[in-house]
């Protein structure tokens, strides 16, 4: 596996090395040993997968507090754009994202630690995506920022006439109400 930084401390993107052949492909999507070797000791506990079509926008999402998830997102099926945004209050890169196009064609997967909100766009006719967690969900933890706040600036890569939300995403809040944690 390939581990590589992003302009995000501790935002890392993983390509597998895959293994091709007549039958098709194999490849490693985690082993603990390697991933701790390379920074990331998480103790993954939920597994999580979402299926949606062209045009979704699933995010900005995190937990606050003690409830807050690191999360290992990759692509079963389809092509998303994903998303992390820095809301560690004291972080020099508050409030900047890393974006990065995840497939089941180049089959990165992007890890993203605790303190991040979260989000994706589905790019292909539809998507299907992973992620693992190292905190259970909470409701009650639940902070969610909408995706096209000015603040962020964040180009989904989705005419904004094709996008499609959840209620609670279109409700979300702007980084400016994000809490003092």
């Amino acid at each position: 596996m390939n581990f590589i930084e992003t302009d995000i401390k501790d935002v890392i993107i993983i390509e597998p090395k895959i293994f091709e052949d007549s039958r098709g492909y194999f490849y490693e999507s985690y082993n603990e040993k390697v991933f701790k070797e390379n920074g990331i000791d998480c103790n993954f506990v939920q597994d999580n997968k979402s299926k949606s079509s062209y045009g979704v926008i699933r995010g900005l999402h995190c937990q606050l507090g003690e409830k807050a998830q690191a999360k290992l997102v990759s692509v079963l099926d389809g092509k998303v754009l994903a998303v992390a945004v820095d809301v560690r209050k004291k972080s020099k890169t508050f409030g900047q994202y890393v974006a990065i196009e995840l497939s089941s064609e180049n089959m990165r997967q992007m890890f993203i630690p605790r303190g991040f909100l979260h989000g994706f766009s589905v790019l292909s006719e539809s998507a299907i995506f992973s992620y693992k967690c190292d905190n259970f969900y909470c409701k009650e933890a639940e902070f969610g920022v909408k995706y096209n706040d000015k603040a962020l600036n964040i180009d989904w890569k989705i005419p904004e006439n094709k996008v499609i939300l959840s209620e609670k995403d279109a409700n979300a809040l702007n980084l400016e109400d994000y809490p003092n944690e």
